[in-house]
C-alpha cells in the first residue's frame, strides 16, 4: 500500500523560502519517478517539479522554474521541495505522488 506523509509547510511572508518534506513508503522508492502537484485555492491541481529515481533529471512547470529544486534522499525515502522567492500566488496545499497516487499535502501559504 503506498502512502505518503508530507510535511514542513507553513506560513511564510512574499520573498521568503520554505522546504517541505515527503516520506513515502510501500512502493520500489529508488527506481520511481516522483511527482510534487499542488491544489489552487480554486480546487485545481497543477503539476509543479518530478524528478528520476536515481535523482539525476528534474523537470519544472514554467511558474516554478527558477526559484523551486526538487530533490530525494533514497536512503530516507524522503523527497523534498525547496521553494524560494516565494509570491502569494504560490499558496496551496502541495502533495506529492507516485504515478495516480497522490498524498494529502501540506499546506503553504504566503502573506504578508
Amino acid at each position: 500500500q503506498v502512502e505518503f506523509v508530507e510535511s514542513g509547510g507553513g506560513l511564510v511572508q512574499p520573498g521568503g523560502s520554505l522546504t517541505i518534506s515527503c516520506v513515502a513508503s510501500g512502493f520500489d522508492f529508488s527506481a520511481s519517478v516522483l511527482r510534487w502537484y499542488r491544489r489552487t485555492p480554486g480546487n485545481e491541481r497543477e503539476f509543479v517539479a518530478w524528478i528520476t529515481g536515481d535523482g539525476s533529471a528534474t523537470n519544472y512547470a514554467d511558474s516554478v522554474k527558477g526559484r523551486f529544486a526538487v530533490s530525494r534522499d533514497n536512503a530516507k525515502n524522503t523527497m523534498y521541495l525547496q521553494m524560494n522567492s516565494l509570491k502569494p500566488e504560490d499558496t496551496a496545499k502541495y502533495l506529492c505522488a507516485v504515478g495516480t497516487t497522490y498524498g494529502q499535502g501540506t499546506q503553504v501559504t504566503v502573506s504578508s
